[in-house]
């Protein structure tokens, strides 16, 4: 009991400690597994671990019995994986569906092969045991990746690029590593196995993509039915999960990765009524058994296992692993492609392991141990070792590199505006139109579907319940408007965030009570609209949904234009400078150069003149 709360508790205090310090959470949660697990024998009384994971007999000490680990490290990995999968958009692959396909087929054979052969002669381990670590080391982890990519700005293509490798690349590794280590059991020759692995994994990939379309269309069906009720829905779909996990690993050895994923990808592209809930709900689930695995992984390690790594042979192996075969596998991967130079070099650094590595590599070790296999002893501590480098070496390294190598977006230019009301998503396609990065985020579904049927960048989101500076789609973010129907939650944005996403500007609509007082005495600075609030914007949006762009040839004649639309049906929103530049109109816009020409008055509501532009809801 006391083992397996101190794990839930020191697992959330090292995430707490990552946020804190903005370092990928496996960091301090391999340091306090190694802490209560191998290191803590250095001054326990008795020379035992803090927290023995494996269960062992002659001591009575220890969590899992038998297998059970292995067990619980698998369909954890098959919930975090499944999480993963819900946020693959099929519309982020058009881009980059063939850079992600290559980088998944070459990249793997390049480091198979590659890693296999550097283990063997560096290592002077055997054949088999020096394909066992190559094929454990393949992966990147999405639980690493995230957390580095959150940390930049960087640009849409690279960064989905990253994401959509870690996710997909995970199962496949994880297929071969159990591929390999079954070859090296069953003492077949190496014909044997090519020919038997073939097959293997032909089943695995055509099991887990049928298995998982079903399920998640299965699953659909049941919610779109409402079959299962709203308070069972984060649980329901859990279990889901959990056996059609189990069912794939019945029908073929270690498919359920690879379906869960694809069960969580087709998931992610359906309309699921009240999944945002399910999402969140996995999300938290994923932190808490992403903290207990990695404690309980680098728990297992023994002292002999990280004396047995010092080794500078060892550290040589991982600069090949670093500087030689990822750099290979992804120019290889990516030869004429549309990537330029730059980013293919940032892609060759960023290839951080992470938790299906380390407990698929845990496992293996240890049995591969029992059966007396010459080098298993190897095998662990190496994978953690390539484990933990990635992850040091990339998150200190991943933003100064990229700002170096100037694969960033170039400014944050982006506006994020909170509400995705009818105004605002009349608003936001004219920005969208006028090649401005714009997302919106609310809390309610219909209007973020809406939006998104719009062609809008959409997200659903409880500005209270979410810390918005989680989602990679707002790295590009420098305005903020808060433009809901709740002045207390428009406060709360533009208090909470105006340093994060409103550096270049933040704006809110006036409350109803600030319209009542006198226009002279309203707020002076960071308002969207001075003379309107959420009510008007909003009405005149309904009944004329279009936007127009008026030039201007003096101040007088914006002044004269403002009076009068407080008067009529039209609302005014921008000034459009002769650069294309758009600007919150200020509450004294004398200040602005109109009379030098090429400026125009951007608003709302019914034309003015000819040549509008217009921009209505689909």
């Amino acid at each position: 009991m006391f083992e397996l709360a101190g794990i839930i508790i020191l697992g959330i205090l090292s995430q707490w400690m990552a946020w804190r310090t903005k370092v990928p959470a496996i960091l301090p949660l391999v340091i306090t597994g190694l802490l209560v697990g191998p290191l803590s024998t250095l001054w326990t009384p008795d020379g035992t671990k803090l927290i023995e994971p494996v269960f062992d007999p002659q001591t009575g000490k220890g969590m899992f019995p038998g297998d059970y680990l292995y067990h619980f490290v698998s369909l954890a990995i098959g919930i975090i994986l499944f999480e993963g999968g819900l946020t693959l958009k099929r519309r982020e692959l058009k881009a980059i569906g063939t850079t992600v396909g290559k980088l998944i087929a070459i990249g793997t054979l390049v480091t198979f092969i590659g890693g296999g052969i550097a283990a063997h002669y560096i290592m002077g381990l055997s054949w088999p045991i020096a394909l066992q670590f190559s094929a454990l080391i393949i992966v990147t982890g999405p639980t690493v990746i995230a957390p580095i990519l959150r940390n930049m700005p960087l640009n849409h293509d690279l960064s989905n690029i990253l994401k959509w490798e870690s996710i997909i690349i995970d199962p496949i590794g994880a297929t071969l590593a159990v591929l390999v280590f079954e070859f090296i059991l069953s003492g077949a020759t190496l014909g044997d196995f090519s020919s038997h692995a073939f097959m293997g994994f032909v089943q695995v990939v055509l099991l887990g993509i049928a298995l998982g379309v079903v399920a998640a269309l299965l699953l659909f069906f049941l919610i779109k039915k409402e079959w299962v009720p709203l308070y069972l829905l984060n649980v329901f779909t859990l279990a889901a999960v959990l056996a059609v996990f189990v069912v794939s690993d019945l029908l073929a050895n270690e498919s359920g990765l690879l379906t869960v994923v694809v069960m969580g990808m087709v998931l992610g592209n359906l309309d699921v009524p009240n999944f945002r809930d399910v999402l969140v709900f996995k999300e938290s689930l994923s932190v808490l058994l992403i903290s207990m695995l990695f404690i309980l992984l680098a728990a297992q390690i023994d002292i002999g296992d990280m004396i047995l790594v010092w080794d500078p042979l060892c550290f040589l192996l991982f600069a090949v692993v670093v500087l030689v075969l990822r750099p290979l596998g992804v120019l290889l991967s990516t030869y004429h492609s549309e990537l330029n130079l730059r980013e293919k070099i940032f892609i060759s650094w960023i290839g951080p392991r992470g938790i299906v590595a380390a407990g698929v590599a845990s496992l293996f070790g240890f049995k591969l141990q029992e059966e007396g296999i010459p080098g298993a002893e190897y095998i662990t501590p190496l994978v953690f070792l390539i484990v933990l480098g990635t992850v040091l070496l990339n998150a200190s390294t991943a933003r100064p590199l990229a700002y170096l190598l100037k694969v960033t977006l170039p400014a944050s230019n982006g506006i994020l505006i909170v509400g995705a009301n009818r105004a605002a998503r009349v608003i936001a396609s004219y920005l969208q139109a006028n090649d401005r990065h714009v997302v919106l985020v609310d809390n309610n579904p219909s209007n973020v579907n809406k939006a998104q049927q719009m062609g809008l960048e959409a997200l659903q989101i409880n500005v209270f319940a979410e810390d918005l500076e989680q989602h990679i789609e707002l790295l590009d973010i420098g305005y903020l408007i808060a433009m809901t129907a709740n002045h207390d939650v428009n406060l709360f944005v533009v208090e909470k965030y105006k340093d994060v996403f409103g550096e270049l500007g933040t704006f809110r609509l006036l409350s109803p009570e600030e319209m009542k007082i006198d226009e002279a005495y309203r707020p002076s600075q960071g308002i969207f609209s001075y003379t309107d609030d959420y009510l008007n914007l909003n009405e005149v949006a309904r009944d004329n949904p279009e936007i127009h762009e008026l030039p201007l040839v003096n101040s007088e004649q914006l002044n004269v234009l403002l009076k009068e639309f407080h008067r009529d049906e039209r609302i005014p929103l921008f000034i459009k400078h002769p650069d294309g530049f758009l600007d919150i109109i200020p509450k004294d816009p004398s200040h602005l150069p109109i009379d030098q020409g090429g400026y125009s008055l951007v608003y709302m509501g019914k034309s003015l003149s000819q040549g509008s532009r217009k921009f209505t809801e689909a």
